[in-house]
């Protein structure tokens, strides 16, 4: 099972301010191990998805081209103080992982 992913939402006006860090190896399935001299599998988040109240506000494609344990940040319009988020996403070999916030 994936590990936590930390999600902070906060208000600025009527905009949500949402951070996201997941933690994720994100191999690119070039690398090899220094110890075995084999290539490690490629294992990376490929879809992440974004909810506000239940209604999708941000839907991602990504590849091995991503940092390991990414960053997200993005701004919704409209959201309130209370506002429910869940960020969530997949992975290459089919690991899910999904964090909720509200927004303060």
């Amino acid at each position: 099972m994936a590990e936590p992913m930390k999600i902070r939402a906060t208000l600025e006006g009527d905009v949500a301010n949402i951070k996201v860090l997941m933690n994720h190896a994100m191999e690119t399935g070039q690398r090899k191990d220094a110890k075995t001299g084999k290539v490690i599998p490629a294992h990376f988040i490929q879809t992440v998805a974004a909810t506000l109240n239940g209604k999708t506000v941000l839907e991602a494609q990504w590849s091995q081209a991503v940092s390991k344990n990414p960053f997200l940040g993005f701004k919704v319009k409209g959201a309130k103080s209370g506002d429910k988020v869940n960020v969530s996403w997949i992975d290459n070999t089919g690991d899910k992982n999904s964090a909720d916030a509200t927004v303060s």
